[in-house]
């Protein structure tokens, strides 16, 4: 999970851990010809990045700055993840690298068995010994002594590396992880083994004996796309031409042991602006892409060459309220003391109820944008979801006014008033949007009519994100896009300070419910219970504040039949380029 902004792009993410299962989902419906029709071989597909994305490391293990869901997809091309996911979350076993995971009962071993037909480009087998090499790396690297650009993205996360206590290869195709204590089997599985993607031992274990001096030597050819080490890659495609800020080139991988790609060329192009790429796609220069959503009045121009399709991802939008006070770090806090305010319930329910979705949506996302209602939004479907959740505080101003005044709390000159402190805040937001600027602008409204006063500053996502070791009151940046990670919020709301918890936030029930959701379960019914009952309380406490988060709009040449439902899997914001075809 990670915070993203909410750029109207073709990945609604702008950010995403590479190493948590983004793979190709298993759907086989065509968008753009019937499903019977016969994939040919031959072509290239150009294929648009958003706006100012580039792509800048290239080695399947990320350090925290550039870990981008961009990246992720290039490595994804060349590195098979050890297990890919169907769009709803599940584990699509057919098409992993993984035949099986079994983990025992106390959730204390997993046993990981490798399907036999994927070898390395240089003919060695992928095998365990690898996936061992792989986890001595990322031991190393997420050391706090581990030298530059490391430590590790992932370290952290699903109790990588210090809840491991071994990794051993029982035969070539198999091995053991043992943990330290147990552990929620899916949750370790997502989170933990997610992050297990194989690496060539034969390649990358340049300095066997100096740990030390191999990961240095890994920082700079993870930035250098000429080096050879890219030569030898287990995925459907390899690199053959990158240049940074151009374009970055692909052949199909003629040894991949999973589905090739029938495409000859696939070029994953750098764009300046929205603008620039809608210019690109109305002269047919880019197959796939998509429309930025400033310009949604003008997607009948596209019509006649393209099909497009409106998707979400697996993803939330939120506004953070800062509720530190008192931090010993006394740049956390909250000007003016409001960070006491905010602990209080009663307050973040009022300003939830002044948060008019529906308007929202359709002033800023053309109405299609997903209504949250907690920290996993009802579309996509998802296997994780509780059906049973619903909006617990609809838009209703009036009411939030009536449950201020009931804690002593007053109009004066238009501004809720008690004990001379006022509901009167500065809200920053992410620029260079116009649906952010509605967004923002409705925000405000709808809490002036509670008689809450917030004034707007507009700042870049990347000085919001900064702003979290600053002091600052709301924050409307975006939200929190799961990558395909198991959905619970140890990283978000379990201790303030720690993971992506900036808003200090912290209460004993969430932070019981998380661990509930950590532990070993006899059933996936009662693990999933356990989750189901974390989403609940969650949608009650209002951590943080739910707005929409918005879709993509991608465009999809008519000739180009992209295997599926979804350019991305709505799962894992991630695609599957092996699966696209041109027709002739």
């Amino acid at each position: 999970m990670k915070r993203t902004s909410k750029k109207i792009t073709l990945a609604s993410a702008l950010v995403a851990t590479a190493s948590l299962a983004l793979a190709g989902c298993g759907t086989t419906t065509s968008t753009s010809k019937p499903a019977s029709a016969k994939p040919q071989s031959g072509g290239t597909i150009a294929f648009a990045l958003p706006a100012n994305s580039n792509v800048n490391w290239y080695f399947p293990l990320m350090n925290g700055l550039d870990d981008s869901v961009y990246n992720a997809w290039v490595q994804n091309l060349m590195y098979k993840s050890l297990f890919t996911l169907h769009s709803n979350g599940s584990i699509n076993y057919q098409r992993s690298l993984a035949k099986s995971i079994k983990p025992n009962s106390a959730g204390t071993q997993y046993v990981v068995t490798l399907h036999h037909g994927y070898k390395w480009s240089n003919g060695h087998p992928v095998t365990a010994q690898d996936v061992v090499f792989t986890w001595d790396l990322i031991k190393a690297a997420s050391a706090s002594n581990a030298p530059s650009p490391w430590p590790y993205v992932g370290a952290g996360t699903g109790d990588i590396p210090s809840g491991v206590k071994s990794v051993v290869a029982n035969n070539n195709y198999q091995f053991t992880v043992t943990l330290n204590k147990p552990a929620n089997q899916q949750w370790f599985i997502y989170n933990g083994l997610g992050q297990f993607t194989p690496l060539p031992k034969s390649v990358f274990n340049r300095y066997p004996t100096n740990m030390k001096q191999e990961l240095t030597w890994l920082g700079k050819v993870a930035t250098d796309p000429t080096s050879s080490v890219y030569n030898v890659v287990d995925g459907p495609f390899k690199m053959t031409h990158a240049v940074s800020s151009q374009k970055w080139t692909f052949a199909p991988n003629p040894t991949y042991g999973g589905h090739k790609a029938y495409v000859s060329k696939l070029i994953f192009q750098y764009e300046t602006s929205g603008n620039a790429e809608f210019a690109a796609l109305k002269t047919g220069q880019l197959q796939v892409g998509y429309l930025p959503n400033s310009l949604w009045g003008s997607r009948a121009a596209l019509n006649a060459n393209y099909n497009m399709t409106v998707e979400n991802t697996l993803a939330y939008g939120d506004v953070l309220v800062n509720m530190n006070h008192g931090n010993s770090k006394a740049s956390l806090n909250a000007p003016n003391g409001v960070g006491n305010i905010f602990k209080n319930l009663y307050i973040r329910q009022a300003m939830q109820m002044g948060i008019n979705q529906n308007a929202i949506n359709q002033a800023s996302f053309h109405g299609n944008a997903v209504t949250e209602v907690g920290i996993l939004p009802p579309k996509p479907p998802s296997i994780f979801f509780d059906p049973g959740l619903k909006p617990i505080y609809p838009y209703d101003p009036a009411k939030g006014v009536k449950l201020l005044k009931s804690h002593g709390w007053h109009e004066v000159g238009g501004v809720m008033t008690k004990g001379g402190q006022q509901l009167k805040f500065q809200m920053v937001y992410s620029s260079g949007s116009q649906s952010f600027v509605q967004e923002a602008t409705l925000l405000k409204q709808g809490w002036a009519k509670e008689g809450i006063q917030v004034s707007l500053k507009a700042e870049p996502f990347s000085t919001i994100v900064g702003l979290t070791n600053n002091q600052w009151q709301i924050e409307d940046y975006g939200g929190i896009s799961w990558g395909g990670s198991y959905p619970t919020g140890g990283g978000l709301f379990g201790k303030p300070g720690v993971g992506l918890n900036s808003q200090g936030y912290y209460n004993p029930t969430m932070a019981h419910l998380i661990s509930l959701t950590h532990k070993p379960y006899a059933t996936k019914k009662q693990s999933l219970q356990a989750l189901y009952n974390f989403q609940a309380f969650v949608a009650h406490d209002l951590p943080v504040l739910w707005v929409p988060w918005p879709p993509t709009y991608n465009e999809v040449a008519k000739t180009v039949h992209i295997g599926s439902k979804y350019v991305q899997n709505p799962f894992t914001g991630s695609i599957s380029p092996n699966y696209w075809w041109v027709s002739k």
